[in-house]
């Protein structure tokens, strides 16, 4: 009698399942265009400070041109997430993207499921996210070839940035960060589209420094309000430049307040992150390592206002980068390949609050 399934032995199933993750990524990607591109002589000039109108600000509250009775939407969590079905962003008019603007303030992560952007093309998917602001061109990450508004986000056998970067010895590959912090007018509404993904792993983990903000004393948001934290891109380009790879403008430092207040809904958030911020302002080191560790430990432990983002064909992830901060969840072996695209248009000087 040949033996059963059951009977089957599971090494079997472990080599069968390494070699058909392994033949997904002989092959070319599905998205050519978008792979990571390198110019060591792309060099970009130093940013310079421009006007800023939010979209949300010339919203419709009741936003009827973005959800209408075909849509469908879940909450999350109170605090931040929304999943939505129903809805086309590429078929969206001004009115329709300025309502997109403002509830992404509200809810801070919103799901687009079923979408076509990731078909746009290139001009398309550019022109719809300039509607809420310049786009930040990276100063060192892949981008793609004659359109430096692409941030590439790749992970294939030959390519690991993210555990590189974070370095050998993490027990874990989580760092919250918020997107180009330094920047100085960091993004606002942030568009990111899966091109290919594990069929499990390889989520995204969101919190809202919103939320975070409010959890704290009154005493010690009175404390807070009115600090400024300095948020650095040089360790970024450092880690370039030893790879070989582009530092396509040279790193910035800037000064930005602890707590800020977003434009358009008024709403006080943390501004701070382990990937980006460095120091408290005219605090001595040890005061400065003491308050932000604790910070950085409050926002880390907040499972309760965290929420984790899952990704399926056609997803679009549209989030507020002022109320939130996020973290790759690098959980898949790298024979799987892991395929997307970040566009990052900037926003305001960050307002501060004021006690």
């Amino acid at each position: 009698m040949s033996p059963s399934v059951s009977d089957k032995p599971p090494a079997e199933d472990s080599i069968a399942n390494a070699k058909a993750a392994l033949k997904q990524t002989t092959d070319e990607p599905s998205y050519p265009f978008y792979y990571p591109y390198h110019d060591l002589n792309e060099k970009f000039p130093p940013t310079e400070l421009f006007e800023h109108t939010d979209p949300g600000t010339r919203a419709d509250p009741a936003k009827p041109h973005l959800l209408s009775a075909n849509t469908t939407t879940k909450d999350i969590s109170p605090y931040i997430g929304t999943e939505i079905t129903g809805v086309q962003i590429s078929e969206l008019t001004k009115e329709g993207l300025d309502e997109l603007a403002l509830y992404a303030a509200e809810r801070k992560l919103l799901i687009f499921r079923d979408q076509d952007f990731k078909d746009l093309g290139p001009d398309r998917q550019i022109e719809l996210a300039r509607h809420f602001g310049p786009i930040q061109r990276h100063p060192t990450s892949g981008n793609v070839k004659g359109y430096p508004e692409f941030h590439v986000v790749y992970r294939d056998p030959n390519n690991d940035i993210l555990k590189q970067y974070r370095g050998p010895n993490r027990l874990s590959g989580t760092q919250w960060h918020s997107d180009v912090s330094y920047e100085k007018q960091p993004p606002g509404t942030t568009f990111f589209f899966i091109l290919e993904q594990p069929q499990s792993g390889g989520d995204t983990l969101f919190l809202s420094q919103a939320e975070a903000y409010k959890r704290l004393s009154p005493e010690f948001q009175k404390r807070l309000e009115g600090l400024r934290a300095v948020h650095s891109a040089v360790a970024q380009a450092e880690f370039s430049r030893k790879r070989g790879e582009p530092v396509r403008r040279e790193p910035v430092e800037t000064e930005h307040p602890v707590v800020r207040v977003h434009p358009v809904t008024g709403e006080k958030a943390l501004y701070i992150n382990q990937g980006f911020t460095r120091r408290i302002v005219g605090f001595k080191d040890e005061e400065s390592e003491y308050l932000l560790k604790f910070l950085f430990d409050h926002i880390s432990k907040g499972a309760d206002f965290q929420v984790r983002a899952t990704y399926q064909p056609g997803t679009v992830v549209v989030w507020d980068n002022r109320l939130t901060a996020h973290s790759a969840t690098v959980d898949f072996e790298n024979v799987i390949r892991r395929h997307a695209v970040r566009l990052t248009p900037q926003a305001e000087v960050p307002i501060p609050a004021t006690a």
